[in-house]
């Protein structure tokens, strides 16, 4: 975290160590973001604070600063910094140092030297926190990386008060800093994710500390509850759950007060219904499960549940908890259920979780009408694999595999699309014969003409040189970015082929036909200079 340097430190005393040029080049580098950390360092026994900056130069440079109230010494790993000078990098630590004050030195080193005063001791950590946490306009990606580091550090000294032995402090600065966090986090790029960090190191300290110091059990589900429902950034998300022992009866029943108020606002939502998406709507449903899973009571967490059955996800969800429970005749009912409810191009959860069970309980023939509906619905080698793995299941692969591919072909015919499918299914089991007959009777992806070349190269390398020279030639009237690299890589392995055939003349006319052809493409041209020896 940064700190107010002390009085003496100033932008003319930075310019005096270092000279006008440097001095300027500094400030440039400064302006432009090239001090891309900045990690504070504090030595109570020696009432020193150094500052550990990283500098983008031509590479990284490693910069520390350190004033002790009456001396500033400096160092960087670059060439000036090893000879004693002060560089162009520590011109731009320190003025990134003092550009941004937060927190005071003599607030840091008194902390740091574990004052005995509790009030005043939490009073510094509360603002420390503060301090770190607060953004002045938006900062970027480059920035948030340092801004975490402040805030982490920041929390340190929470954590160094629960140490101490001041539980009942932390709990009211944790719920103030978490509140704090999630609003600095809109003006934030946090990509890295920085947030979930801080939040759980906060969360975590809090649960701490309220193990250690009870609350008042009331007070403390009233705002827990505010928090978590009010929260777009899931602060105390699942708090009944996680604080049961904490909060005990009398907290919990304050809890659930607060809960089913909000709940009652919630409509009962069946198949079909518009379902909401609002923030609150579900944070009053995680709040009735959590309040559900903290008394272990089943049927009242599936009542929660089955306040929406909009989607078929929902019903898979409550099967799920009765199937864990060992309750399969339930979760078998809610499955089926569901997809009553949903019958046409269902959740494929749904299926697959009916399959499973259907297979389960000896049902085979019911799971396979369900995998073959879930295999038309969505043609694709992985739902074929899908059906085939089921029907290995009830031991009737070849009847199913029969059915399947009349269906494919039957499907192709009526779309008129291509034969790709089939080549990939064939390609999969191994029948390459298959495989190769259906894309030169239908046609196929690119790619996979190029498998079924690689496949033929050996036995038949005319087939293989073909393809391969014929996709070179679509690719190169396709391209437009200048990337030729694929498209002479295939016209070297047709100039192999050829030259197994004894045919390196004709593709060599084909070649020349090519680069007359495609003459305005200089890189194309370029690359098949760099690679003549191999198209020779």
């Amino acid at each position: 975290m940064e700190l107010i340097p002390p009085a003496f430190i100033t932008p003319d005393l930075v310019a005096s160590l270092a000279g006008p040029q440097t001095f300027k080049r500094g400030h440039q580098y400064f302006a432009t973001s090239r001090v891309t950390s900045l990690d504070l360092d504090v030595q109570a026994n020696d009432a020193a604070c150094r500052v550990h900056a990283t500098v983008e130069g031509d590479r990284k440079y490693l910069v520390t600063l350190t004033a002790t109230g009456t001396t500033f010494t400096h160092s960087c790993d670059c060439p000036m910094g090893e000879k004693g000078d002060f560089c162009k990098h520590c011109v731009a630590a320190a003025l990134a140092w003092l550009k941004v004050p937060k927190i005071a030195p003599e607030r840091l080193l008194l902390y740091a030297a574990r004052r005995t005063d509790p009030a005043t001791a939490a009073s510094t950590a509360r603002k420390a926190f503060q301090d770190a946490v607060r953004v002045r306009g938006y900062v970027g990606y480059r920035g948030a990386s340092s801004w975490a580091r402040d805030v982490d550090r920041a929390i340190d000294l929470i954590e160094q008060l629960l140490t101490d032995g001041q539980a009942a402090e932390v709990i009211p600065i944790c719920e103030s800093a978490l509140k704090s966090l999630a609003s600095a986090v809109n003006h934030i790029d946090d990509s890295d994710g920085h947030f979930g960090s801080l939040s759980a190191r906060l969360h975590d300290l809090h649960f701490q500390a309220c193990t250690a110091a009870p609350p008042d059990p009331a007070a403390l589900a009233t705002r827990l509850f505010k928090l978590e429902f009010t929260s777009d950034y899931d602060v105390f998300h699942g708090a009944a759950q996680q604080y049961a022992q904490i909060l005990g009866p009398l907290g919990l029943r304050a809890y659930r007060k607060l809960a089913e108020k909000e709940w009652a606002k919630v409509p009962v939502r069946g198949p079909g219904d518009r379902r909401s998406d609002a923030v609150s709507y579900f944070a009053i449903t995680h709040i009735m499960k959590s309040l559900a899973l903290a008394c272990g009571d089943r049927e009242e967490l599936v009542a929660v549940m089955s306040r929406d059955l909009s989607v078929a996800w929902r019903f898979v969800e409550i099967a799920t908890i009765y199937r864990d429970a060992d309750d399969f005749a339930n979760a078998l009912l809610w499955a089926e259920r569901g997809l009553a409810a949903f019958p046409q191009r269902t959740d494929y959860r749904l299926r697959s979780f009916l399959v499973q069970q259907y297979h389960a309980c000896g049902r085979h023939q019911d799971a396979m009408n369900l995998a073959w509906a879930e295999f038309a619905d969505h043609l694709s080698l992985e739902k074929w694999k899908l059906l085939e793995a089921n029907a290995e299941i009830a031991h009737t692969w070849p009847e199913w595999r029969e059915r399947a591919l009349a269906f494919i072909r039957n499907r192709q015919l009526q779309a008129k699309v291509d034969h790709s499918l089939l080549v990939e299914i064939f390609l999969y089991e191994g029948h390459h014969q298959d495989a190769w007959h259906e894309a030169n009777t239908g046609g196929c992806y690119d790619s996979l003409w190029l498998r079924l070349a690689a496949l033929r190269a050996a036995d038949y390398p005319a087939e293989a040189a073909a393809i391969y020279l014929r996709q070179a030639t679509l690719f190169l009237a396709q391209i437009s970015d200048g990337r030729y690299e694929e498209t002479v890589t295939l016209l070297c392995k047709t100039a192999s082929l050829m030259r197994r055939l004894g045919r390196s003349d004709d593709f060599a006319e084909q070649l020349v036909a090519l680069r007359a052809q495609y003459k305005a493409k200089r890189n194309f041209t370029k690359l098949l200079d760099e690679k003549r020896e191999a198209l020779a």
